[in-house]
């Protein structure tokens, strides 16, 4: 007997801009086609997707669920993933990806959150389809993040904030109902993502996390490498600078303090990852981009341009 074809994810690295870390994909062009990619794909940030037309399927490991228009999609970072429309069809979705704790970090420390650990629950292993019947404000809530984004009035950014803090409020009420679907097969490398994620600041060994996925340090690596394009410790000193940007950005600590904070034992260390991360030494990043806010997307790795439609039957992009 031959032996099971590998099961093959792909990992889609979305760098949101530090000091406002929120982006939205919308227009004719992001209709989904309707031919099933067979491959899914996860993200290092949270989707937020609206269903505008038509309808189809999202696709989990092992499972799929009918979306229709007017359906909002919730989908955490390490939850593997499709979307296909139906059959001579192409629906239209607006996307939001978003990275909740630094959105609303110049708001309040996320630990002050009530229920902050429900908010922690909604970063990992979450995907819920949210359809109109089901009568809560959420479609209005997306629709008017995505209209601000798209109009860029006045003060947008934090209107923006706002809107999105009561969004993942109402996603808590929401799950915290039972209304949380648990993907049926949890990807494997997500109690090491998730333990990076939280504990990025800290001393650990990869064997640490090999052991957090139940996995022998080699395979870990090996894993690591085939899923995320990257080695563990190459991945955790890029999160560790994206959260020093943050900090650059919106404190007036020292580089030294800021380097600490994200879990570099020397200023020369970081300085060098940072260089070679960012292209500018954290100083010179700080000087140009701190009092920026126009910064536009940090570095090309996952929005997908659209292939020709073809004659017979149009496909739109690859789903996001």
């Amino acid at each position: 007997m031959g032996r099971k074809p590998r099961e093959v994810l792909e990992y889609r690295q979305y760098d949101l801009p530090a000091h406002f870390p929120i982006f939205l994909l919308c227009g004719e062009k992001w209709r989904i086609s309707d031919v099933p990619s067979g491959v899914l794909h996860f993200h290092n940030v949270i989707e937020i997707g609206l269903c505008e037309s038509d309808s189809g399927y999202l696709g989990l490991q092992g499972e799929s669920h009918r979306f229709s228009a007017g359906d909002v999609s919730f989908i955490s970072g390490d939850v593997a993933h499709t979307t296909w429309s139906d059959p001579g069809t192409a629906s239209k979705w607006s996307y939001l990806f978003v990275d909740p704790e630094e959105l609303l970090r110049p708001l309040f420390a996320i630990d002050d959150l009530p229920n902050a650990a429900l908010f922690q629950q909604l970063l990992y292993g979450t995907f819920s389809l949210i359809h109109p019947k089901e009568g809560t404000c959420l479609r209005s809530l997306v629709e008017a993040m995505i209209r601000e984004l798209s109009e860029r009035r006045m003060n947008y950014e934090i209107s923006v904030r706002g809107i999105f803090l009561t969004f993942i409020t109402e996603m808590m009420r929401h799950v915290s109902h039972g209304n949380r679907t648990e993907p049926p097969r949890r990807m494997s490398l997500a109690p090491a993502l998730q333990y990076m994620n939280t504990q990025y600041m800290e001393d650990f060994t990869i064997e640490h996390l090999a052991t957090q996925c139940g996995m022998s340090e080699s395979h870990f690596r090996a894993l690591f490498h085939q899923t995320m394009g990257m080695g563990p410790l190459e991945y955790l000193n890029h999160m560790r600078i994206r959260r020093a940007c943050s900090l650059l950005r919106m404190t007036d600590s020292s580089i030294l303090t800021i380097s600490e904070r994200v879990g570099f034992r020397t200023l020369s260390s970081f300085n060098r990852h940072f260089a070679a991360e960012m292209g500018l030494s954290p100083t010179a990043w700080r000087r140009v981009e701190g009092a920026s806010r126009k910064t536009e997307i940090l570095r090309y790795s996952g929005w997908l341009v659209p292939p020709p439609p073809r004659v017979e039957n149009p496909a739109g992009p690859t789903a996001p």
